[in-house]
């Protein structure tokens, strides 16, 4: 694997273990409310449903099609998905928005369990593990649809399954201590990155980037390194808001 295949091999693991971690905190409600038989199940049920989605693209992607006219679209989707990572990372960071808090989820679960049966616990374990399936599905789709790219990707995701399954089953309660939000600060970072170079490259050609996919290095570098200073600047106007308020 080049430069290029490990990144997309990062970018998917990391991306889908946020998702994992958030789907894993709802099936945890559901089984400590009513058993991990029921919870099991239904999150069973919905990893089909996204693997057999991920398969099925991954055999129209495997075809050999042309999928230089889709390099713009899928970069356009990548920076959409970057951009909605990044900026809700920076702003958590500044403190603009509360961090993600999974035990906080953990509880909200719980209380909505607490006014539920059985069968809409099934329910409501199933829906969260697809949905957050389904957003692991659509940067797979996005990530693996040039030729290629899809093994690493899909490689990725599932490494990023896995490890959520063995540390969710190791401990039994929610993963408080996963550094999410910086998880997402690089995620976006990564997204922004490749959504660039591959609107360019669907703009301008396979040739628009001089140092070839070394090109990603750099520009991921400067996105991780505005976002920085974005979050650190927000941080000090906030400080500056407050202090002034007091006076």
């Amino acid at each position: 694997m080049n430069a290029h295949d490990w990144g997309l091999l990062t970018a998917a693991f990391l991306t889908s273990a946020v998702e994992w971690v958030e789907a894993y905190t709802i099936v945890l409600a559901v089984a400590v409310t009513v058993g991990w038989r029921r919870a099991g199940t239904a999150a069973l049920a919905a990893l089909i449903t996204v693997a057999a989605l991920i398969a099925v693209t991954g055999g129209a992607l495997s075809l050999g099609l042309d999928m230089h006219w889709l390099r713009l679209a899928i970069g356009v989707l990548l920076l959409l998905f970057g951009l909605r990572w990044l900026a809700k990372a920076v702003a958590r960071a500044a403190g603009l928005i509360a961090l993600h808090d999974e035990a906080a989820e953990f509880a909200e679960t719980r209380e909505e369990l607490s006014r539920a049966d059985h069968q809409a616990a099934w329910l409501i374990a199933f829906k969260g593990v697809l949905l957050e399936g389904l957003e692991v599905w659509l940067i797979v789709v996005a990530l693996g649809a040039r030729p290629g790219a899809f093994g690493p990707v899909g490689t990725g995701a599932l490494i990023g399954l896995v490890a959520v399954l063995l540390l969710g089953f190791a401990l039994r309660k929610p993963l408080t201590r996963v550094p999410e939000n910086g998880i997402k600060f690089v995620v976006g970072s990564a997204l922004l990155s490749f959504g660039t170079f591959w609107t360019i490259e669907g703009i301008a050609g396979p040739s628009a980037w001089a140092w070839s996919d070394w090109t990603l290095l750099v520009l991921f570098a400067l996105y991780a390194g505005s976002g920085l200073l974005a979050s650190q600047w927000y941080r000090r106007r906030a400080a500056a808001l407050r202090m002034g308020g007091a006076a």
